[in-house]
């Protein structure tokens, strides 16, 4: 096979490991959506907890980047604290050597006509049969498991085939040199796939076809470990001071780790032949650099162990707050990555915008008739956010998701759309308080105002007196409502009331009564569907 055959096999192999990877990290997330928010939310007790929660949920996925991702997410979502997160981000750098062991173990000796072509056809058939429940998830897993194989298999081909054209060998002798040049291959072609698991599938396939020798082969097992700290540095972009907290020490970890790891080479290769010895393992390279790649990130957890409180304080001290009143908190593209968990962010940001909207209609009840500007939110900026929360719900509608976790979504939805009815009515609320309705409808006035206080307070889901079921005092409301217009009419065709004031005030009285109208129908919703709740359990 000439170099040009090789290169293309390849390239070839590498675009397929990359596809598996993405069929079976979706399929594993759809399939274990609910269930990835309870491991995580068990790690809110102690360090070994988030540890062995990171590890799992890692495991599980098969993608240290899609946990670095959600969990930065979960941050932005308030699902997780800053220290929480930490030792779920440390125990998803351990869970990602388990890719590396599926890929010694099975992946380099499987036979793809025996094996990987079956899992494709099986977890097609599953997919395509269709259904509710998990079952088109499983099969897609199974493919993209199938698809993973092939793609090695590719690469092996091309590897050991490629004979001279591709002798990685020739670049070592160089010491210190030729090992920083590996570290930094390996770095690179992370960022370039941004997947340390294809990037180590790459090495540990040159080292099992003997094109590169064992050393060479760990320096880029360390240099993918760096190169992929790239995805928590993308994550962060734009996203909380908490999460970009917890992108920098991610970083930090690996970079800690890879510098620690590199002094320590020769002694760590020594080790790992030990512990092969120990176990009985079988002495291929791609074991040897399975385990090392596990040795070393246990080696950064017990490095991270002393430090994390210092870490954490310092990080704390940095990346200070910033005004976020006008955009959402708890909403951003790495915590839409698991639709389970986003339902669960969506609603926390649902009653902040609530929390907002209610506080802007209150203002507007008590404001005096020459009222001031608004300091609560700015009505552009009330409809900017909910243009932003929309934008959130439509990228999220279009991922896969179980029928529970739509449902959830069409009622989020409708709260949405209740909100954005109460900012609307707000316009008309203002522009009616510029103008005094004095004389006997004062009174009357008066009394309607602290009715809808009452009412706006028990409706505000972050308050303290969210108690949405108020249908009497909805009732009562209602009839002085319409008592007051009454009078208001009466009083215009009297002359006691200019009639462009009438006709304002009369917008004024209904917008405010549509706006506790949509208020109260977004409060029961919230209260039914009860997510908050769940999500609470997370940083309680």
């Amino acid at each position: 096979m000439d170099g040009a055959s090789a290169l293309t096999l390849s390239f070839g192999g590498v675009g397929l490991f990359l596809l598996g990877m993405a069929l079976m990290t979706d399929g594993l997330k759809l399939a274990a959506g609910p269930a990835l928010g309870r491991l995580l939310a068990s790690s809110t007790q102690t360090r070994l907890r988030g540890l062995a929660s990171g590890i799992l949920v890692t495991a599980l996925v098969q993608s240290s980047s899609a946990v670095t991702v959600a969990a930065i997410g979960f941050v932005n979502a308030g699902l997780l604290s800053f220290g929480q997160t930490l030792w779920v981000l440390f125990g998803a750098n351990v869970g990602t050597t388990m890719t590396g062991w599926l890929v010694a173990l099975i992946g380099l000796k499987i036979k793809i006509e025996a094996a990987a072509l079956p899992l494709v056809g099986v977890g097609m058939a599953l997919q395509l049969s269709g259904g509710e429940g998990r079952r088109p998830a499983i099969g897609q897993v199974l493919a993209g498991f199938g698809v993973l194989f092939i793609g090695i298999g590719f690469m092996q081909q091309a590897f050991s085939n490629s004979g001279e054209g591709l002798d990685l060998a020739r670049l070592g002798g160089h010491g210190v040199l030729s090992t920083l040049a590996f570290v930094l291959a390996g770095a690179v072609l992370t960022m370039l796939m941004q997947s340390s698991s294809a990037s180590l599938a790459v090495v540990l396939t040159l080292a099992q076809t003997g094109v590169l020798p064992l050393s060479e082969a760990a320096a880029g097992v360390i240099g993918a470990n760096i190169g992929t700290t790239i995805t928590a540095i993308l994550a962060a972009l734009g996203a909380t001071p908490n999460a970009r907290r917890a992108a920098a020490a991610h970083v930090l970890f690996n970079l800690i780790t890879g510098f620690v790891a590199l002094l320590l080479l020769p002694g760590l290769i020594r080790a790992v032949d030990g512990l092969q010895q120990a176990f009985g393992l079988d002495a291929s390279p791609a074991i040897s650099l399975a385990l090392f790649h596990s040795v070393f990130n246990l080696l950064g957890v017990a490095l991270m162990w002393p430090l994390a409180g210092r870490m954490e304080r310092a990080l704390s001290a940095r990346f200070g707050p910033r005004d976020e009143r006008l955009r959402p908190r708890y909403l951003d593209r790495n915590v839409a990555s698991v639709p389970a968990l986003a339902i669960k962010a969506l609603d926390l940001e649902l009653r902040r915008l609530g929390g907002m909207c209610i506080a802007e209609l209150r203002e507007a009840v008590h404001r005096p008739a020459s009222g001031t500007p608004s300091r609560i939110m700015p009505l552009a900026g009330a409809a900017n956010l909910v243009t932003q929360v929309e934008e959130f719900v439509t990228g999220l509608s279009r991922r896969s998701m179980s029928s529970e976790t739509a449902a959830q979504l069409a009622t989020q939805l409708r709260v949405l759309h209740y909100y954005e009815n109460c900012s609307e009515q707000l316009a008309a609320m203002h522009k009616a308080r510029r103008l005094a309705i004095g004389g006997d409808v004062a009174e009357p006035l008066i009394d309607l105002e602290r009715r809808a206080d009452r009412l706006l307070r028990h409706f505000d889901p972050q308050g303290e007196d969210f108690a949405p079921q108020q249908r009497d005092r909805e009732s009562e409301f209602e009839a002085g409502y319409q008592r007051l217009k009454a009078e208001v009419l009466a009083a215009g065709a009297s002359d006691r009331l200019d009639l462009d004031a009438m006709d304002t005030s009369l917008h004024g009285l209904s917008a405010l009564r549509r706006a506790l109208d949509q208020a109260g129908k977004a409060a029961r919703l919230l209260e039914y569907a009860g997510i908050a709740d769940d999500a609470g359990k997370a940083t309680a």
